[in-house]
């Protein structure tokens, strides 16, 4: 075990790693300048529960019906070795489907091991590139590169090779009414497909092929109007994509990050949490709170601190490299001088402080 996975690992303050899933991943590189989210997903740290126990839970997710829908919805069309699935992508689709083999890799003889599992995706995946047959995998695991760090990702999703490219299925229990889904939530269902195609590309890749045999068109199987009858539709998320790649480059190495960090750091729930905590440097934003369980923790911090990140990652940005609106008030005003790198910035809010004073009077 490397020293890196040793640290990891304390972190953990030894208890099992949690999964990444496509979710998680979308939501790292949405904000890759966060080396609190970084260390704590690279170590399988369980955020849910850091954030009950220093009092701050998250206050977001699918609630328990939505979940027993999505995974009755998803067993039935994966019934039968997928024959519903099948059916659909032929009549709807009008795709060319041969018959097919089905192989479930949730499972690897009785094992739920993540290593062997993995390693049976990729064998049968080098078998499916020789033969060119036309193959179904059922929860094939992926292994994807996340700062410096390889992760898991146990997709509910099914791959198939057609004419010789992969595909991505995604199956998701929203509705589609007549021809129409919510946007947000098929903009959220193609932010997770891309990471399933980087994942697929590059084991591929790995195996020595090239990567335009992982399709980027995915294909979306959704209830159709409010019936349970499945629908499928074609979904290019070449887009998504590309942010997907340019973000996971940004990450910073999570070991540059641990060097920074005490020898004897944990995240185990106790008294010193909230130090632990502390000690990792966050980037809040208030896109935060719908995608990270520590958001909250972090907004009352950023709060506390007067921290620029608090008003919007917008306000941020403009702001350039000043943190505090403490100190860009005092940039406005001009009672403190600005460095040379912050002239600009500080020319601007004078700017911006004089154009305010000038509608106030005007008003009054």
């Amino acid at each position: 075990m490397t020293d890196t996975a040793l640290d990891l690992d304390r972190l953990r303050g030894g208890a099992q790693p949690r999964n990444h899933d496509a979710r998680t991943i979308a939501a790292l590189t949405a904000n890759p300048g966060c080396a609190r989210r970084g260390v704590m997903d690279a170590a399988g740290v369980d955020k849910d529960a850091v954030a009950r126990a220093l009092g701050f839970p998250a206050q977001f997710g699918q609630s328990q019906f939505a979940i027993t829908r999505g995974n009755a919805f998803e067993a039935q069309v994966k019934a039968d070795g997928c024959a519903e699935l099948l059916t659909l992508l032929r009549d709807r689709l009008g795709l060319e489907v041969p018959e097919v083999a089905y192989d479930d890799l949730e499972v690897v003889g009785g094992n739920e091991g993540r290593e062997l599992r993995y390693t049976r995706t990729r064998r049968l995946l080098a078998r499916a590139l020789e033969s060119g047959e036309g193959t179904l995998f059922d929860h094939p695991l992926l292994r994807l590169d996340i700062a410096g760090q390889p992760a898991y990702l146990e997709p509910d999703v099914i791959a198939f090779q057609l004419e010789g490219r992969f595909h991505v299925i995604e199956i998701k229990s929203f509705a589609v009414i007549d021809g129409q889904a919510e946007p947000d939530q098929v903009a959220a269902a193609a932010r997770q497909s891309a990471v399933y195609v980087l994942a697929l590309r590059r084991l591929l890749a790995e195996l020595g092929a090239p990567a335009d045999r992982v399709s980027h068109e995915v294909f979306l199987v959704c209830p159709e109007n409010f019936s349970n009858r499945p629908t499928a539709s074609p979904l290019d998320v070449r887009p998504q994509l590309a942010v997907l790649e340019r973000q996971l480059a940004r990450l910073t190495r999570v070991d540059r990050i641990l060097e920074t960090l005490p020898d004897d750091l944990t995240f185990t729930p106790g008294d010193t949490l909230p130090e632990a905590v502390r000690a990792v440097a966050a980037r809040y934003a208030p896109e935060c709170m719908s995608t990270c369980e520590m958001a909250f923790f972090c907004r009352d911090e950023a709060r506390a601190c007067g921290s620029t990140g608090a008003l919007g990652r917008s306000v941020r940005d403009d702001l350039g490299g000043v943190d505090s609106v403490g100190t860009a008030l005092a940039l406005a005003n001009g009672t403190i001088e600005p460095s040379p790198d912050l002239a600009e910035t500080a020319a601007q809010l004078r700017t911006a402080a004089r154009l305010r004073r000038e509608a106030l009077d005007g008003a009054a």
